[in-house]
């Protein structure tokens, strides 16, 4: 069994006798300020490899086997530390305070009111996205080797964009031989303060960034979705999925219905939403599978929602690993979650933590071929 250590202790492979994995930490880059950043790889018995950075808690590649053994990473990013100081789309971030979106970056909570930064304009209309200007994404974390995986934590400190509370985050990676790759968030808090932390990952299992995946096919366990305004804020409303392009409870290929005349549809260009998850507790969310290459991906989660995103506003102006310039709709985003703007709607799930409680977010991403 691997013990936790020090990451000044974590240069050498760190072998699991029960699953196989190797652990190992190098040397990434330094930050403007001279702080150091490390990257760390976790690889299995199976052929797959994940790399994770302890800047921003990024997850910066996964490689994973075609049904012929080809490993390919399939996950949008940057070759350097450069690349990931303008990570304006998120690629891998792990996201916080709260995660997609806040109306007018404004909640009232315990009688206190509080504004966030506006730093997204759907339509136009402000709003607060992902933790504000500079949230975790952004953030250098501690980190230490654990069993299989990485440990990361950062504490986001009280007011830190306009959030209440002095907020102690830990963001863990593991990586077994079940082909198994796990993230998880826990936090506690000082005062009451809302909170989503949500991990941030583009997908295309094709294994190809400039691969449409528009191909790849879907099913999200989800009967119902949650309708939004022209600034994608959530109306409050759950509205069931059936007979809507939003229907992917059987299989359907992503960019099979995209294009139709749907509200939906056309206030997101496209998909960009959060579906509402059926049963609780760690549960699966979404299966992909890409005809090409053969690849899998199953998604579990304890969360309420999970936000579907493909990639809509990617316009080739952001050169990524590679040299490659990343299109619209080349990746599809997975994100669970919350629902979108829970401090302001009483009516949805609880998304505000309190002292004493602890606040936990699962997501299992297993991969097959």
């Amino acid at each position: 069994m691997v013990t936790a250590m020090l990451l000044a202790d974590a240069s050498e492979p760190q072998d699991s006798e029960s699953t196989d994995s190797q652990v190992t930490a190098s040397h990434y880059g330094f930050l403007p300020d001279g702080r150091e950043v490390f990257c760390f790889t976790l690889s299995n018995g199976q052929g797959m490899t994940a790399k994770v950075l302890n800047y921003g808690a990024i997850l910066a590649e996964v490689l994973v086997p075609d049904r012929n053994g080809q490993a390919q990473d399939v996950v949008h990013g940057f070759e350097t530390l450069e690349g990931w100081l303008n990570n304006i789309p998120y690629f891998g971030a792990t996201v916080g305070r709260f995660g997609n979106r806040i109306a007018e970056g404004k909640f009232t909570l315990d009688g206190e009111d509080y504004t966030l930064a506006l730093n997204n304009e759907p339509a136009g209309i402000p709003c607060h996205l992902h933790g504000g200007l500079e949230g975790f994404g952004t953030k250098l974390w501690e980190a230490k080797v654990i069993e299989n995986g990485v440990e990361l934590s950062y504490l986001s400190s009280d007011g830190e964009e306009g959030y209440p509370g002095d907020l102690a985050v830990t963001v863990t990676y593991t990586l077994n031989n079940n082909n198994e790759l796990t993230w998880q968030a826990k936090a506690t808090t000082t005062k009451a303060t809302p909170i989503n932390i949500i991990h941030h990952s583009y997908w295309n299992l094709s294994g190809d960034p400039t691969r449409s995946i528009n191909d790849h096919l879907l099913s999200l366990n989800a009967p119902h979705y949650l309708p939004t305004s022209p600034g994608m804020i959530p109306t409050g409303e759950l509205r069931p999925v059936a007979g809507t392009p939003m229907d992917f409870l059987n299989e359907q290929a992503i960019g099979s219905r995209v294009g139709e005349d749907y509200e939906a549809l056309l206030l997101g260009n496209g998909y960009d939403h959060a579906w509402v998850i059926a049963g609780e507790g760690l549960r699966l969310a979404a299966k992909v599978r890409e005809p090409l290459s053969g690849r899998t991906m199953e998604l579990h989660t304890d969360q309420p929602a999970i936000q579907f995103y493909g990639a809509n506003y990617l316009d080739q102006t952001l050169a990524g690993k590679k040299g490659v310039c990343y299109d619209s709709r080349t990746a599809f985003c997975l994100e669970t979650e919350t629902f979108p703007n829970g401090p302001n709607e009483p009516e949805f799930p609880n998304c505000i933590l309190r002292p004493g409680e602890t606040y936990q977010h699962t997501m299992v991403h297993k991969f097959g071929w």
